[in-house]
């Protein structure tokens, strides 16, 4: 490989997010001028100091599935680690690239560091190009009658649904233009980026789904078998009716238009339109989160409504772990927890409950739950993560109302009636534990010291108790 100066020119392809090659505006940008194509991705310190230990080591499989399908196509993804504009400026100095191509990103830091980048290459006389490759509508592009941003979801909706998106994908590039030579790049090996993992790595990989034929996979057998009852079985955890495609789109091995119009389309041969409606909704749900994060950034690591700074959370204590280690003895909110140690991903129903058990009846802080999402899921995403934890704590946008307060033993009644669930992911007082359940205990720290035939807990909380202790504290504060 050389490690000279190789001056061919060309255009520098700095991917982020949007690891595919179908539907990849960034691509098409790139190749739009002549010259050769690097493609590059950089392991920067923002990447390391907010991508968790799942989130890291699927980012790693992503990078691997890439890599692969540009080698298959006479090209190669270059991997850097370090300063997003230094790595550049050395590629630069390297290639003779006089111009870089990236994707659009909207959290404050990332679009923080980007500025620096862009203000650094200028002085270099260095042409940036950057894309929309992750959004179907951008932030700045939906706004009230006001002329301000959506606060509220139902209203956000109504504003876009009747918005047109490209009839058509844009086709995977005929020539991925690669240079007659290449620079030096690092080995994906070396980056470690599942060492965080331990043993739980080798656990989660059985149900990880990488890459971009995956994705499309994926997307397939869902139009195929359940978009058309989405709506009526997405709240019952034990039945495959959801997509699953978050896991993708949080690396963009999916754009969320080719979703969109896989939805649009179901919608049209659908006999009841709501059942694949609701499923475009939820689509839309992330594109709302992602507005939000855009125009109010602070979301990420702060109380969207500032008021409740002086809400009487607890900050992390003994309880939170009980909590994250899926020993509460509410067999509903365990076995969430323990999916999400397991395949890597929670069913959004047990999402809500788990965080509303966590901010009202243990009266824990939403940042505490919010961290340790983003710890453990492989389909992390900084808007989603965040919103979805406020939105249950009730210092959100479009927040639930204080005195919503998910009793788990109900909700597992209504939505896990035959136990399928639980039964999955619990393995203590079974005869015959799943394979599911008992890879709980080979995946999680031996320092837990955790065992499938080991008694199960105790409730620790009486949960009547847990309810009207929170409705006393947050009516007192009167958040509505």
């Amino acid at each position: 490989m050389n490690t000279g100066p190789l001056r061919q020119g060309g255009s520098i392809l700095w991917l982020r997010r949007d690891l595919r090659l179908r539907d990849q505006p960034a691509w098409h940008a790139a190749l739009a001028v002549p010259g050769p194509v690097w493609p590059v991705f950089i392991l920067d310190p923002l990447i390391e100091s907010t991508y968790g230990a799942a989130p890291k080591w699927r980012l790693g499989e992503s990078l691997r599935s890439l890599a692969g399908s540009l080698k298959q196509r006479n090209s190669r993804l270059l991997l850097r680690r370090g300063n997003a504009l230094e790595v550049l400026q050395e590629l630069i100095r390297e290639t003779g690239a006089k111009r870089i191509v990236w994707s659009r990103l909207y959290d404050q830091q990332s679009m923080e560091r980007d500025e620096a980048v862009r203000a650094g290459l200028a002085a270099q006389r260095v042409e940036v190009q950057d894309v929309n490759a992750s959004l179907l509508f951008e932030p700045w592009t939906v706004r009230t009658q006001k002329g301000g941003y959506y606060r509220v979801y139902t209203p956000f909706w109504r504003a876009v649904q009747g918005r047109g998106v490209p009839l058509f994908p844009l086709s995977i590039p005929d020539d991925l233009s690669p240079p007659q030579d290449w620079p030096r790049s690092d080995l994906l090996a070396d980056w470690k980026l599942g060492a965080a993992m331990h043993r739980g790595a080798a656990v989660v990989a059985r149900f990880a789904r990488v890459g971009e034929q995956a994705a499309h996979d994926r997307l397939d057998h869902f139009t195929e078998t359940s978009i058309h009852c989405y709506k009526s079985d997405r709240n019952y955890p034990g039945r495959k009716a959801t997509s699953g495609l978050s896991e993708n789109l949080a690396y963009g091995e999916i754009s969320p238009g080719t979703i969109w119009r896989a939805g649009v389309n179901a919608l049209h041969m659908a006999k009841n339109r709501e059942e694949a409606e609701h499923f475009l909704k939820e689509l839309v749900w992330r594109e709302f989160a992602y507005h939000l994060l855009y125009h109010t950034p602070h979301i990420v690591n702060a109380n969207w409504r500032l008021e409740w700074d002086k809400f009487p959370w607890r900050e992390d204590n003994d309880d939170a772990e009980i909590w994250r280690r899926g020993m509460t003895g509410i067999e509903m909110i365990d076995a969430a927890m323990r999916e999400m140690y397991v395949t890597g991903t929670m069913h959004n129903r047990t999402r809500m409950l788990v965080a509303s058990f966590l901010t009202k009846h243990l009266m824990t802080h939403w940042r505490v739950g919010e961290a340790w999402f983003r710890e453990c899921l492989i389909d992390w995403d900084i808007a989603a993560n965040a919103m979805g934890w406020q939105w249950a704590a009730g210092s959100g946008p479009d927040a639930a109302p204080y005195f919503r307060i998910y009793n788990p033993e109900i909700q597992a009644k209504k939505f896990d009636s035959d136990h399928g669930y639980r039964d999955r992911f619990i393995a203590e007082g079974r005869l015959d534990p799943h394979e599911d359940a008992r890879s709980y205990f080979e995946a999680v720290p031996k320092s837990w010291n955790l065992s499938p035939d080991q008694t199960y807990p105790d409730p620790m909380i009486d949960l009547g108790f847990g309810r009207e202790r929170a409705l006393a504290i947050y009516g007192r504060y009167q958040y509505q």
